[in-house]
């Protein structure tokens, strides 16, 4: 073993002895009830992460490098797709993959500006704020109030001449109907992104969301099915898709050498576009408006640490769903969230909507529970067209809407939800029950 080795593997052994002493107890400390935090999501890791950290941290590379293409390749064959882009967030990867069908290379198929996406309304805010920015039509279809996903009945009502794609999220990891979702973008020639942020892990007829559309997309914020802190990805099995997506993430750019290396084309100063002299150098060519959306290979050491631990997160959050609907699913004054038929759900979240026999508020039910150190969440923006963000904007022109989205704003009103993720024990699970049914009595 050489100097340099050497002391690298001393200083990778201090940082599991740091985790040790500083993080482990953290993890595992008891759960006193009354007395801890109960949040709704959190890290969990052990000293393998911080190793990969720390290792990535020494070779001082920075940018993309080889820790961010062996998690391409890892969560390539989880998901038993052809190709992973990392980005550095999942609302890039949602802008990544709305984008990439603006590109000209889609000929008749290429999203314009004035075309219509269709979507839903309930969801987090960066599911259609791409759609928006670039200056194509969202159009709002209603939820349905048994799984909390898009209402399929309402697609056909959507469609017009304008409509290009559908662009929907799984929510809280519970699939939407993709059957009926991608019978109907095939019949209609539309594309479909699938908004997998909240879903990692969960499947539909055997196959993994996120890999039945033409494009997926991933979140590794914190509070996600596994984190990098900062970072997201997209993924397909579309070629062409692929080479718009590389060229987009990269800055636009017609060229596809990996950071640091040149001329893997061998073609580098011989080809002509556009009306750029006569091999001008490719490196420099750019087919699309891009973006630069790539993480630093920091953080993606550490999503390769969490994507080897990342089955066992899916399990324990099935587990932590089943003790929570168990223990609630009597209680007449709360709908909980049914599992999609066809589906294995990796849920993000446990969702509960007040009945029409409730005799309280969501909002009495949450600043309960949250008096009780238990962390809730509403189902992000509710109804996104009832924020402020939509004051400027004119129905029929700038967006559509499908009927007039009663369910949609039934969430808004009366949903909630609480965490399930897997650094929560079996005593966290059992107060929060204890909690809403004493709430509820």
């Amino acid at each position: 073993m050489t100097k340099q080795e050497q002391l690298k593997q001393e200083i990778l052994d201090k940082t599991k002895e740091y985790y040790e002493l500083v993080h482990k107890p953290q993890q595992t400390q008891e759960f006193v009830s009354g007395t801890s935090r109960v949040n709704y999501a959190g890290r969990v890791f052990d000293e393998v992460e911080m190793q990969y950290l720390v290792d990535s941290s020494l070779d001082f590379w920075l940018t993309y490098g080889d820790y961010s293409k062996k998690f391409e390749k890892e969560l390539s064959r989880y998901l038993n797709v052809r190709w992973t882009f990392l980005v550095n967030s999942g609302s890039s990867a949602n802008l990544l993959a709305f984008y990439s069908l603006t590109s000209p290379l889609l000929k008749e198929r290429q999203v314009k500006r004035g075309d219509e996406v269709i979507t839903v309304a309930a969801g987090f805010p960066t599911t259609i704020t791409p759609i928006v920015q670039y200056g194509a039509v969202p159009v709002f279809v209603d939820m349905e109030l048994t799984h909390f996903n898009i209402d399929t009945t309402q697609l056909e009502k959507a469609l017009s001449p304008k409509s290009k794609a559908v662009m929907i999220a799984h929510t809280l990891g519970n699939p939407f109907n993709i059957k009926a979702v991608k019978a109907f973008c095939d019949k209609h020639n539309l594309w479909l992104i699938e908004d997998n942020c909240d879903a990692l892990g969960s499947t539909y007829e055997g196959k993994p969301t996120g890999t039945w559309g033409d494009i997926g997309t991933s979140s590794f914020y914190p509070p996600h099915h596994m984190t990098m802190g900062e970072g997201g990805a997209t993924y397909t099995d579309n070629p062409l898709l692929q080479k718009i997506m590389l060229s987009m993430r990269d800055w636009g750019r017609d060229c596809w050498c990996e950071s640091g290396v040149d001329n893997t084309c061998g073609k580098r100063f011989g080809m002509s576009f556009g009306n750029l002299p006569k091999g001008y150098d490719h490196k420099y060519v750019y087919s699309h408006f891009g973006f630069n959306l790539k993480v630093s290979d920091m953080q993606a050491a550490v999503g390769v640490a969490q994507l080897e631990k990342f089955p066992s997160f899916v399990e324990i959050r099935k587990k932590n769903f089943k003790k929570l609907y168990d223990g609630l699913k009597d209680l007449k004054e709360l709908s909980l969230v049914q599992t999609q038929p066809n589906s294995d759900p990796s849920w993000f979240g446990f969702m509960m909507t007040l009945t029409d026999d409730a005799k309280f508020t969501r909002n009495e039910l949450a600043e309960y529970l949250e008096k009780n150190k238990i962390q809730t969440r509403n189902l992000f923006a509710g109804n996104i067209i009832r924020h402020p963000l939509f004051d400027t904007m004119d129905l029929n022109k700038d967006y559509r809407v499908v009927g007039e989205l009663v369910n949609t704003d039934k969430i808004m009103n009366d949903s909630l939800w609480i965490g399930l993720y897997p650094g929560m024990g079996n005593d966290a699970l059992e107060y929060m029950i204890k909690c809403v049914r004493e709430f509820i009595k």
